[in-house]
């Protein structure tokens, strides 16, 4: 149970600015959370908290990012409102998670862009990319017309493509690696000094690749809207996931195809490229539509909802990424062809230009989390407190 020199404790670091509000609430509810125990075995939130009686804004940063918000322990809690004590901790680590985003974004300056990233800025910043690209050819005479002969190059040159997406997507890494460096010093001493070990490594790439921690802890899903146990979030994660892998991985081999081989595009539906590509983006879209409806109808205390025009702005580019890159592929010997380009590039550019200030930032932030749960874990628990 939490003590009064524990409230006390968490008020006067609140006081002299050492907490933010949603920090503070977080730790005031990981105190009551540490007293009672009945959820330490549903994820790596709980195993990690009983390593602590105090709750630092280091010790908060990392257990936010390893909070899946699943709601298992929500829908378990006897404290959940409307008892006195609140206890709601999916709901406090999403305020404290989003916060993070931005406190670790690189540059500093741009952190304030989670806020604003919501879907009307995605969508408009798409539309208006494409029709930039619309405009510039319709200005050269290539935005409608019988096939040429080199396919996509023939309307936007191989050499142009890639001064205009390489700077984008070589920034988008630059940032979102920066960005996560500095999370990862600052909960490293609050987690312990150990070095990364390949074990740790391999469990917490395990653990992230198969998103254990949307099972509820017990093997039989999460919760969405109600009391009933669900495996619909993990799965649509997992179709969204691999779904933008494979669909990197089609882009990454056509590289190798271009500069190693000397075989450019187009290349023919039974070719490595348009394989990966076209399953990535029939999981891509199955996903993220599955994603959309349980955004919809995930209830209020599941999470923070200032996030969800964040989340939904995320959801909708990768949607659209996955729906106009099949299009193209259908439309690819038509006269339609060159204004489907358009609106596909216009998708992507646009998804890599919001991908270190969104929704993304979620799946390397966690990852991070989950390496430093991997080597705490294997560190001897000094409180002798709880196992894992």
């Amino acid at each position: 149970m939490q003590t009064l020199e524990a409230l006390t404790r968490d008020a006067r670091a609140l006081a002299l600015g050492e907490l933010t509000a949603p920090e503070a609430e977080v730790a005031r509810q990981m105190h009551i959370c540490n007293g009672c125990r009945y959820c330490e075995g549903f994820c790596a939130v709980f195993p990690a908290m009983t390593r602590r009686l105090e709750f630092g804004k280091a010790d908060i940063h990392y257990m936010a990012n390893l909070c899946h918000n699943c709601g298992a322990c929500l829908h378990a809690c006897q404290y959940a409102p409307p008892h006195d004590f609140a206890i709601n901790v999916p709901k406090a680590m999403a305020h404290v998670r989003g916060q993070t985003y931005a406190d670790y974004a690189w540059p500093p300056a741009l952190g304030s862009l989670y806020q604003r990233n919501g879907l009307t800025l995605s969508v408009a910043l798409a539309v208006g990319l494409a029709l930039f690209l619309a405009l510039a050819m319709l200005r050269q005479g290539t935005l409608w017309g019988a096939p040429v002969a080199g396919g996509f190059y023939a309307v936007f040159p191989h050499n142009l493509m890639v001064s205009l997406f390489a700077p984008i997507f070589l920034f988008a890494v630059l940032a979102l690696a920066l960005g996560v460096m500095r999370f990862w010093r600052e909960v490293t001493p609050a987690t312990s000094g150990a070095g990364l070990t390949s074990p740790a490594a391999a469990e917490a790439a395990h653990d992230a690749l198969r998103l254990k921690y949307l099972d509820g802890g017990h093997g039989e899903g999460c919760h969405n809207e109600d009391d009933a146990w669900t495996h619909a979030r993990r799965r649509y994660h997992h179709l969204t996931f691999y779904g933008f892998m494979l669909c990197f991985a089609a882009t990454s081999v056509a590289t190798l195809y271009h500069y190693v081989l000397d075989w450019p595009a187009p290349y023919d539906l039974t070719t490595l490229p348009k394989l990966l590509g076209v399953i990535g983006g029939v999981s891509l879209t199955v996903g993220t539509a599955g994603l959309w409806r349980l955004n919809l109808r995930r209830h209020p205390d599941h999470g923070d909802a200032a996030q969800k025009p964040m989340d939904r702005g995320f959801i909708a580019l990768l949607f659209l990424v996955s729906v106009t890159g099949l299009l193209l592929w259908l439309l690819g010997q038509t006269a339609a062809m060159p204004l489907m380009l358009a609106v596909h590039l216009g998708a992507v550019m646009a998804l890599f230009l919001t991908l270190p200030y969104g929704k993304f930032a979620h799946g390397i932030f966690r990852t991070a989390a989950l390496l430093r749960f991997a080597i705490e874990k294997r560190q001897p628990n000094r409180l002798g407190l709880g196992g894992e």
